[in-house]
């Protein structure tokens, strides 16, 4: 199909232009006008772009894209990025707040698809959007089982809290990088949350709470969104989309 008509769909399916994010999202590297293949990938940088070739992609389509905060020069190893994007005329499509705020294919509402729990609402607000979910369990789950469902579902995890209580309920999510929402997914009434990575000075924050946590890693946690978009397209328009895994192990 059309490029052109690939990147509108997806510019107001994802509400690329309504979503403020920490640099340009939708169509960062425009390349060759027919997209008969997206590739999949979290990330943007030389290996992915290598790997997305050796599958035949026509465009990458990923969460974290190459621009971020204050413009590049392009030089050194951006500008080794750049000239690879460029030379093998591959266009490349990036949604990073965007997909985690999407209630149907981002990765906070995908994660909660994926643990058989069902999203009531949103809330951790970035830029003015919320992009976290909260979901439910209606008739309760245990928290052991909650995990098991992650890994069979999602990916192997991290790091597992048990600080609350063994019938899991209520759950927040935030992919990524969202441990600093604890508090606030306790104060809304969670009794488990589910994020990707956190650092030594929020690790007592579930303690102090009494909250279950469960971290994924940042990489994983990211996954689903990308592979839940790709195959919409792919349903949707016939294109073919296939999502290469290169963990990054953080």
């Amino acid at each position: 199909m059309q490029r052109a008509e690939l990147t509108t769909y997806l510019d107001d399916y994802l509400r690329i232009a309504e979503i403020k994010d920490y640099g340009p999202q939708g169509l960062q590297i425009e390349g060759r006008a027919e997209v008969h293949k997206i590739v999949g990938m979290v990330d943007a940088q030389l290996p992915c772009v290598e790997h997305a070739l050796s599958l035949g992609a026509d465009m990458l389509l990923v969460h974290h894209g190459i621009f971020w905060g204050a413009p590049q020069r392009i030089a050194g190893s951006f500008g080794a990025l750049i000239r690879a994007y460029l030379a093998a005329d591959l266009n490349l499509y990036a949604a990073h707040l965007a997909l985690d705020a999407h209630p149907i294919v981002g990765n906070n509402a995908e994660l909660a698809h994926r643990l058989g729990l069902t999203v009531e609402t949103m809330f951790a607000p970035v830029n003015g959007v919320p992009i976290g979910v909260i979901a439910v369990a209606p008739n309760g789950i245990k928290f052991d089982y909650l995990v098991a469902r992650f890994e069979q579902n999602v990916g192997p995890t991290r790091l597992v809290q048990a600080h609350g209580p063994r019938i899991t309920h209520q759950v927040g999510i935030i992919s990524g990088a969202g441990a600093r929402e604890i508090p606030l997914a306790a104060a809304l009434g969670c009794d488990t949350f589910l994020t990707g990575e956190t650092s030594h000075a929020e690790y007592y924050a579930a303690q102090n709470v009494g909250l279950n946590v469960i971290y994924g890693g940042h990489y994983v946690t990211e996954t689903v969104g990308v592979q839940a978009l790709g195959l919409h397209l792919q349903e949707k328009f016939g294109v073919e989309f296939e999502f290469f895994d290169l963990p990054t192990g953080l």
